[in-house]
């Protein structure tokens, strides 16, 4: 069905842009799930993740690179992107160069109420990008597509770490040099039910179930979450894994975060060369 493909492209699109799962509402810390008593590793390690999502959230911008590896019906997409990103104004605005399978090129431009893409290969009807409306992918795009409008205008680096320390399930793996950065490595692993409710902040009551049941019948249960912690207390890098208990269905995606206050300037491109993806899905997909 179009809007199928509409919110399944406008998907591949945002995981392009190390938009995954990730993405909760702001948490004072995992309290009623950390263990109990004394400097339990649990609660050094809910301790030592409230510092990194206070340290994270006081930042607005960051350059980032992903990789991610995503199967679903029998197929399997290797994508990966380099890009800045500003979530300073309430919403996400950034760009970033994509590669996609075996070396598709594409550029995209995202802002608070839409993203842009621009294929190698150009756009329908001779234009050059094709714009994503966020309301029409959730007006349009069923519980799927109001998932990727709340992820597009409610997510940072931060949120990543904010999920795992509001979920209270977590441990620390010792130290690690990431990118010439000596970090702290920390995992958790959460149930796709958790998940799904700790991670969207204006989704209904009946999207929540829709997706819930999606997950279920695609046996997606668990997701495990790593954060590279660095000296400053910021995300340096993160890594979720899902998989369903057949293998038919996987997401496995990493990001890394440099570079944090970076300046970042986008706009809309010109309407002229533009078309709207709502209107040109009754053929293939982007993704």
């Amino acid at each position: 069905m179009r809007n199928t493909r509409l919110a399944a492209a406008a998907a591949g699109i945002a995981l392009m842009a190390g938009l995954t799962a990730c993405g909760s509402e702001k948490s004072g810390g995992g309290g009623d799930n950390s263990a109990k008593g004394g400097d339990s590793p649990v609660q050094s390690a809910l301790a030592a993740l409230k510092k990194a999502s206070t340290a994270t959230d006081k930042q607005n911008s960051a350059k980032v690179e992903g990789v991610n590896k995503q199967t679903a019906q029998g197929r399997t997409m290797n994508t990966s992107m380099k890009g800045a990103f500003d979530w300073s104004g309430g919403g996400m605005k950034g760009q970033a160069d994509l590669t996609m399978g075996t070396g598709g090129q594409a550029k995209a431009i995202y802002l608070p109420d839409a993203m842009y893409v621009a294929p190698a290969t150009g756009a329908p009807g001779g234009k050059k990008w094709m714009k994503y409306d966020y309301d029409t992918l959730a007006e349009k795009g069923g519980a799927s597509g109001a998932m990727l409008k709340d992820q597009m205008q409610n997510n940072n680096p931060a949120r990543s770490v904010q999920l795992v320390l509001a979920s209270g399930k977590v441990k620390a793996l010792g130290t690690e040099t990431v990118r010439g950065k000596k970090t702290t490595h920390y995992s958790g692993t959460i149930s796709v039910s958790e998940l799904t409710r700790m991670q969207s902040k204006d989704l209904s009551e009946s999207d929540l179930q829709a997706l819930e049941r999606q997950f279920k019948q695609q046996g997606l249960k668990k997701e495990k979450i790593d954060l590279w912690i660095d000296q400053d207390d910021l995300l340096v890098k993160k890594r979720e894994v899902a998989k369903s208990t057949d293998g038919a269905t996987s997401v496995d995606a990493t990001n890394f975060y440099t570079d944090y206050g970076t300046t970042v300037t986008v706009e809309a491109p010109p309407a002229g060369e533009t078309t709207d993806a709502a209107a040109a899905m009754g053929g293939n997909s982007l993704s």
